[in-house]
């Protein structure tokens, strides 16, 4: 595996092309300069000396120099040994309703975005388990694959909203069967989905797909977001709320008693999300509850550093950049190394 040990240097390499534009420009106008003197052919003659030729190497001497001495400060290095570690955690796959309903503002900043900052704290809690995102509407797909770079997990929580996928509704059902197929192959692991929705489940299924989830040994938890007295669902930048086919205000309700029966079925717990903190206590509670098996993590373990060789590449045309002069060697002229054949 190849990698940039201090990747922020590479920005230096802007510096290149500038420093080119410069170099044609400050030519140009010598050139130019020249010219108000006499025709450059007559001038030529008056600077025998003078070797374009040589002028235009070393810039590109100490071009390819830069070039190789930027490259050396960001560290390149390659991974030379994979190491199998063992680990003591879980795995588990966070499923988020996107659909428009979730933009309701009963809770604070709106259910979306309360359920956003819920996972976020999951996952800073998180040591050696293992996490996965799916997000779902009227269907379902893999945002992250199952894995335990946290930093990738909140990158990706991060661009959750409902305009991810075009088909509205509440696909519970699909996007547990989807969670159950996502966990890895590995035996003996614990394993759960966590189910955020404001639990209008539109579609059908979602207590069966609990129950097949639970046979395999994977723990269902729903946690339903909310209020069940409902709430308008805002259209974005609008300032305007969704309305029905007769014109009435579309109110988004959170059906607890569904949330309850899924999770009943998946062999997990319901937690309610409100304004306050209990449902984040609660949610952490039963991840930690969880029973941690060690499981197997594969990374590069060891980096060796390449920079050495750009180093000396750069030192090398630094070096042929001083030694070449800017104007034409007399003493080479006295030496004949092709002879011309008559």
């Amino acid at each position: 595996m190849f990698r940039f040990e201090t990747p922020e240097y590479l920005y230096l390499l802007l510096l290149l092309p500038a420093l080119a534009v410069a170099h044609y420009l400050w030519a140009f106008r010598k050139r130019r300069n020249l010219r108000q003197y006499g025709d450059p052919a007559l001038l030529k003659l008056f600077m025998p000396d003078v070797s374009r030729l040589r002028t235009e190497l070393k810039f590109w001497f100490l071009q390819l120099s830069l070039l190789f001495l930027i490259i050396a400060l960001a560290r390149p290095q390659y991974g030379t040994r994979v190491d199998t570690r063992k680990r003591s955690g879980i795995e588990a796959i966070i499923a988020m309703d996107v659909s428009n309903s979730m933009l309701a503002e009963d809770v604070r900043p709106n259910r979306l975005e309360k359920a956003k900052m819920m996972v976020s704290n999951l996952v800073d809690n998180m040591t050696d388990d293992k996490i996965g995102l799916i997000v779902y509407a009227g269907q379902a797909f893999v945002q992250l694959p199952i894995t335990s770079d946290y930093v990738s997990a909140k990158m990706f929580l991060e661009t959750i909203s409902p305009s991810m996928i075009e088909m509205q509704g509440t696909d519970i059902a699909t996007a547990i069967s989807l969670a159950s197929n996502s966990f890895t192959s590995q035996e003996g692991v614990s394993r759960a989905i966590f189910v955020i929705t404001d639990g209008e489940d539109n579609e059908g299924g979602a207590v069966e797909a609990a129950k097949a989830a639970a046979q395999k040994g994977i723990h269902v938890y729903m946690l339903g977001v909310g209020e069940p007295g409902g709430a308008p669902i805002p259209i974005p930048g609008t300032g305007q709320y969704i309305i029905d086919n007769e014109g009435n205000t579309v109110i988004s309700r959170l059906n607890e008693d569904m949330c309850r029966e899924i999770a009943n079925a998946g062999n997990g717990n319901y937690i309610y999300v409100d304004n306050s903190s209990s449902a984040q206590k609660k949610l952490d509670k039963y991840v930690e509850n969880l029973g941690r098996v060690e499981m197997e993590s594969s990374i590069f373990s060891e980096y060796d550093e390449q920079f050495q060789s750009f180093l000396l590449l750069s030192v090398l045309f630094l070096v042929l950049d001083v030694l070449l002069l800017g104007r034409k060697n007399h003493v080479l002229q006295r030496f004949t190394f092709f002879t011309k054949k008559k």
